[in-house]
């Protein structure tokens, strides 16, 4: 039997059943009677407070897993290898270009992933006195992935071992290229692939389709840790450690943990242990690069897979998006605080210019989707413009997807009509399948990506046809993901029960993010005694139960929003309200913040 007090269990009947809130959404509790009796089960066992284990039974941990869930350790979780398709004979040959003293060259993706893999696979040869050199392609001028003049100059620099990571695994051109001038191919990549692959020595990639490894879910920088795993193991059986010192892989699940949060992998199994002790590891600051970055970014204590995802990882982005591509990668392997701390500033500032030019995009963009929507209400919407920068269309087509609820892309166009664009889906729709298959039908000139999100290449007189596409592929798909408009609640407390004791509790049951969501939690009837607009178009507030307790709160990126109108306008009345719990550091002291994620006026909720 639950040991809910009346009064709790009357907290969570109130805002149940939510039919009106600002977001559209029904509020729903996440737990059934049948996994909270095993949340009781899980308290007694592994003596945790019990609503951690409700947050762990209502995610389905079992009774017997919850051990092992809470304390995820790369030792129990990380597998063989050699379980990756090719990935021994990827490790021979790079152990061959280290022991023959070449120098190699390693290719990365322009986003955050790319540049941790790229790193992260750099700063272990540097630990082996390896010659390596890293080339992230510049957005505009090279385009996605691996290219002909990039590949012949990295050639004539001296390269003998050419490395892809988080890019690669459709480079048929670029990699005949490669062979013409004599240079071998490793690919560590993670993107979906069709049957047929290009020319190389070895591609490592858990979505190839003759893959049986089951590591699906990794970011390109899970793969590359792997791989490091895996060709230290063979420098070791080779003997190259004998006179020297093996370097320390576990210093390097910073960079890991900063790719995989940031590429929106799902936070199970392998992952969870990279991001869980890849920031015990960013504790000690030995990364100075993301030591400088996370100053820049104000992050104030300890960082968290939220600080990770939207203030660490923006600013690696920016460069890519609209500066220098390589900066990202530049300030995660210097040892120089100086460079850092100059690189970690150009990156801020450009953040803050990508996001100015954001908010104009976003403006064109939202206009486009609501004349779309009103007109033919399609099921992904297509929006683009000449003036638009191929760097922030993928911030736009999150952006719209979040406000329309279906798929979305944004697509720059250059002058003689050629678009590049990116796409955000919703969950249960894939996104990345559609778009390869209108490469296939000739649709698209190129196309690729996961189920979440996608970037094609599309000549603007063929924009009708794949609208007509997409609509076809994906309605009955979007239909379904729409009808799903839950908010599922983890439990109801009072601002009073907000505390410290209350979040460093839950932080036992994390890291969260993709495929492990953080707890939500509803305050019921609390009473909205100050809001205001603050910064770049969040609303700060701050919530009052009725025993006099009260609780800081932030709506990000809602003031124009029906949330963020409703928090504005119901200044001193009571809304139920939900959202996150954390912790916000200032000056050594922490202090609660709920981060609001939807509210509903009491007088017109279901009861």
């Amino acid at each position: 039997m639950s040991t809910q007090s009346p009064a709790e269990r009357e907290t969570r009947r109130q805002v149940l059943g939510v039919g009106r809130s600002a977001g559209e959404r029904v509020w729903r509790e996440r737990l059934s009677a049948q996994q909270n009796a095993a949340a009781l089960a899980i308290a007694q066992r592994s003596g945790i407070p019990e609503i951690v284990a409700r947050v762990l039974a209502a995610r389905d941990v079992t009774i017997d897993g919850a051990e092992a869930f809470l304390d995820p350790t790369i030792r129990a979780l990380m597998p063989d290898p050699s379980v990756l398709r090719d990935l021994e004979a990827g490790t021979a040959r790079v152990a061959d270009a280290i022991q023959a003293g070449d120098t190699i060259a390693i290719f990365g993706d322009y986003d955050v992933d790319g540049a941790t893999s790229s790193a992260l696979l750099s700063r272990y040869l540097s630990a082996l006195g390896t010659r390596n050199r890293i080339h992230i392609p510049d957005r505009i001028i090279e385009g996605y992935g691996p290219n002909g003049p990039a590949i012949r100059l990295l050639r004539e620099e001296g390269a003998g071992l050419l490395v892809c990571v988080d890019c690669g695994s459709t480079s048929f051109e670029a990699f005949e290229e490669a062979r013409s001038v004599g240079l071998d191919v490793v690919v560590l990549d993670h993107h979906q692939v069709g049957e047929e692959l290009p020319h190389s020595v070895a591609l490592v990639n858990p979505n190839r389709q003759d893959d049986l490894s089951g590591l699906g879910h990794l970011a390109a920088v899970g793969v590359t840790f792997l791989f490091v795993v895996g060709l230290n193991r063979e420098l070791r059986r080779r003997g190259l450690f004998k006179a020297s010192r093996e370097p320390d892989l576990l210093a390097l699940l910073d960079l890991a943990a900063v790719g995989t949060v940031c590429d929106v992998v799902p936070l199970r199994g392998l992952n969870r242990a990279f991001v869980r002790k890849g920031i015990l590891a960013l504790h000690s600051r030995a990364n100075v690069g993301l030591a400088a970055l996370c100053d820049v970014a104000r992050v104030h204590g300890p960082p968290s897979p939220y600080h990770l995802g939207f203030m660490v990882g923006p600013r690696i982005n920016a460069g890519g998006r609209i500066g220098d591509a390589a900066l990202g990668a530049r300030l995660l392997t210097t040892h120089d605080m100086d460079e850092a701390r100059t690189i970690a500033e150009t990156l801020d500032r450009l953040n803050g210019e990508r996001q100015a030019m954001e908010a104009i995009m976003l403006e064109e963009g939202d206009a486009q989707a609501l004349v779309s929507v009103e007109d033919s209400d399609p099921s992904v919407l297509l929006t683009g413009s000449d003036g638009w920068h191929p760097g922030v269309v993928g911030l736009v087509a999150s952006r719209l997807k979040d406000r329309y609820r279906r798929p979305a892309f944004a697509i720059a166009y250059d002058v003689n009509g050629k678009g590049t664009g990116s796409g955000r889906s919703i969950p249960g729709v894939d996104l990345g399948a559609a778009v390869r298959k209108a490469v296939d039908e000739g649709i698209l000139e190129k196309g690729g990506g996961h189920a979440m999100a996608a970037g094609l290449t599309v000549r603007r007189e063929r924009l009708a046809d794949l609208s007509a596409f997409l609509d076809t592929a994906l309605a009955a798909q979007v239909e379904v993901a729409r009808a799903e408009n839950e908010l599922k609640i983890d439990g109801a407390l009072t601002a009073s029960a907000a505390s410290t004791d209350l979040v460093h509790a839950l932080e036992q049951a994390g890291p969260f993010g993709a495929g492990h969501p953080e707890p939500v939690f509803a305050l019921p009837s609390h009473r909205v005694s100050y809001a205001d607009t603050v910064g770049k178009g969040h609303v700060r507030l701050t919530l009052a139960d009725g025993g006099g307790g009260s609780l800081k709160a932030i709506a990000f990126k809602a003031a124009d929003t029906p949330l963020g109108k409703m928090l504005l306008e119901k200044r001193g009345d009571p809304l139920h309200v939900a959202g996150c719990l954390s912790l916000d550091t200032w000056q050594g002291r922490e202090r609660v913040q709920f981060r609001v994620l939807d509210a509903a006026d009491p007088r017109l909720s279901r009861m």
